[in-house]
């Protein structure tokens, strides 16, 4: 295992930070939740907003969580662990409840800057891609431990490559030949199972979508969100508000389904609905219909925010359903 080593600088521009300030409606006095603290840019400008407020950050990057301690309040609980376990983290602090959360999920700036991290394919550094640098399986252990069928099927559905069995079998090919001993190596490998004549028209580089796949599966990023996505609205007062930013399709196409699934509710009469086992008021309701889009001036100044999702919905003070009820497999069908 690599040892883990700690980034002191966390200069990272997050995005949409004026419309997730807007989209939460901040309550003075409030407690949020910022699960994904990063460089703290959401968590600094809601606590500007709303002085009275309090806020909880959680990240699995002890980076993230030494540079936000450094700028913070008192007003500010930093806690080192995933945001799926905020039912335990909350638990813990002794909060039931709370009025608002806010997740920016996928990779942030500093961690795809220090080459040491593993998530450049432009900087030579270990394949590694942890988040949590204290957890134990790197992107190089993917590779050795998954059978090439697995991972081209990983990278296949992960990262949406259509070249995703070739690049398998030639990157367990390598692998044996000890032709893989940093990232650069990795991306290297990639590019030559990528059609020339692709590479010259694609405006990504040629390994960025089997980057992300391993990524994905490193950090377990889908079943993370999926977790959260079933937990987070016992977590929410009545009012209080959920606010999540995605960067790819696999994460938002999770979210818009299950906010659209808690603002399902049945088309039959209440007593037929309730007899039936059917949701008679909705979970949440949606307050962004369409997801909320960085303005032309906002990518100019910050290139990443190209494509971030914005999407929020509102908690009600209707009860929540298990999983697996009708109101679930009718919207997610």
């Amino acid at each position: 295992m690599i040892a883990p080593r700690t980034v002191v600088a966390f200069a990272h521009a997050s995005v949409l930070v004026d419309a997730v300030v807007e989209s939460l409606a901040v309550r003075d006095h409030g407690i949020y939740v910022d699960g994904t603290l990063g460089g703290a840019g959401h968590a600094a400008a809601l606590l500007q907003r709303v002085p009275g407020a309090s806020l909880i950050g959680v990240d699995r990057d002890p980076a993230a969580l030494s540079a936000s301690r450094a700028v913070m309040g008192e007003r500010v609980r930093l806690i080192h662990g995933d945001y799926a376990d905020l039912p335990r983290i909350l638990a813990e602090h002794g909060v039931s409840q709370v009025d608002g959360i806010v997740l920016d999920l996928g990779v942030s700036s500093p961690q795809l800057d220090a080459a040491e991290r593993g998530f450049s394919f432009t900087r030579p550094g270990p394949i590694d891609m942890r988040m949590d640098p204290t957890s134990d399986r790197t992107a190089l252990d993917v590779l050795r431990s998954t059978p090439v069928d697995d991972l081209g099927a990983l990278i296949s559905s992960l990262g949406e490559e259509r070249h995703a069995r070739k690049i398998a079998r030639r990157l367990k090919e390598a692998l044996a030949a000890g032709r893989l001993r940093t990232t650069v190596d990795l991306a290297a490998v990639i590019a030559e199972v990528i059609p020339a004549i692709e590479q010259r028209k694609s405006k990504i580089h040629p390994a960025t979508r089997t980057f992300q796949a391993l990524r994905i599966a490193v950090n377990a990023e889908l079943e993370q969100l999926e977790r959260f996505l079933d937990a987070f609205p016992d977590l929410l007062v009545a009012g209080g508000r959920c606010a999540i930013i995605s960067f790819h399709s696999l994460e938002d196409r999770l979210v818009k389904h299950r906010f659209r699934d808690l603002a399902w509710t049945s088309s039959l009469p209440a007593p037929l609905a309730a007899k039936a086992g059917e949701r008679v008021a909705a979970v949440c309701e949606l307050v962004t219909r369409k997801a909320i889009v960085a303005s032309d001036d906002e990518i100019a100044a910050n290139p990443r925010a190209r494509s971030a999702r914005l999407r929020v919905c509102q908690r009600t003070a209707a009860p929540n359903l298990p999983s697996g009820n009708p109101a679930r497999d009718h919207a997610s069908g």
